[in-house]
């Protein structure tokens, strides 16, 4: 049996295809879902105007560190990426990290503490015309970067949601999966009974 194959067991444990759908799903074990996302600050770290963006990094950071499925996260030593210029503007803050799965991204971004910073973003950020968040599938085990993150927004921006780039929005299976990516409702609104 080939790694990553999901196949069901006969009454007696062992592998048949009794009872089995064909093609077997696919395991996303193999895969883990990078996430880009970029923010243009309205003024600078160390103004009044993000004091309450500024103090709030390190918590949030740390609820990312120890949420389910969280594998790793771009940082400088001290502790966050606020300090990685990317993107030609020094203007332009970078978040890139890696999640075992899209869904528990979700959990994460909607339906945690995290989501009293979505609701305050325009207070810190400037609205910006372009795809601002990427989603790409990698393999297990291995990090991307800060251009590989680059060049993965521009992948959207110029094409739209795709096995090459996608969001949060207009998913896609990991690479070989023919398990359809469920559906994203439940954590992309978890406040409001209809889609925004």
């Amino acid at each position: 049996m080939r790694p990553g194959i999901i196949r069901r067991r006969s009454e007696t444990g062992k592998p048949g295809s009794t009872g089995a759908r064909y093609p077997p799903p696919v395991s996303t074990s193999d895969w883990h879902v990078a996430q880009v996302n970029i923010a243009l600050l309205r003024a600078p770290l160390d103004s009044p105007e993000l004091r309450d963006f500024v103090s709030m990094l390190e918590p949030i950071n740390a609820l990312a560190d120890e949420s389910p499925g969280f594998v790793w996260r771009l940082q400088t030593e001290s502790g966050d990426a606020t300090g990685i210029r990317a993107f030609d503007d020094d203007r332009i803050i970078v978040n890139l990290s890696v999640w075992e799965t899209i869904e528990a991204l979700g959990r994460f971004v909607f339906a945690s503490r995290h989501n009293e910073v979505l609701r305050r973003r325009r207070d810190w950020f400037e609205r910006m015309a372009e795809a601002h968040l990427a989603l790409w599938w990698i393999p297990a085990g291995t990090t991307p970067t800060v251009e590989e993150a680059e060049r993965r927004l521009a992948t959207l921006r110029e094409r739209g949601p795709s096995s090459d780039a996608f969001t949060l929005r207009e998913p896609f299976p990991a690479p070989g999966s023919n398990v359809p990516v469920p559906s994203q409702d439940a954590w992309r609104y978890p406040t409001t009974s209809l889609p925004a």
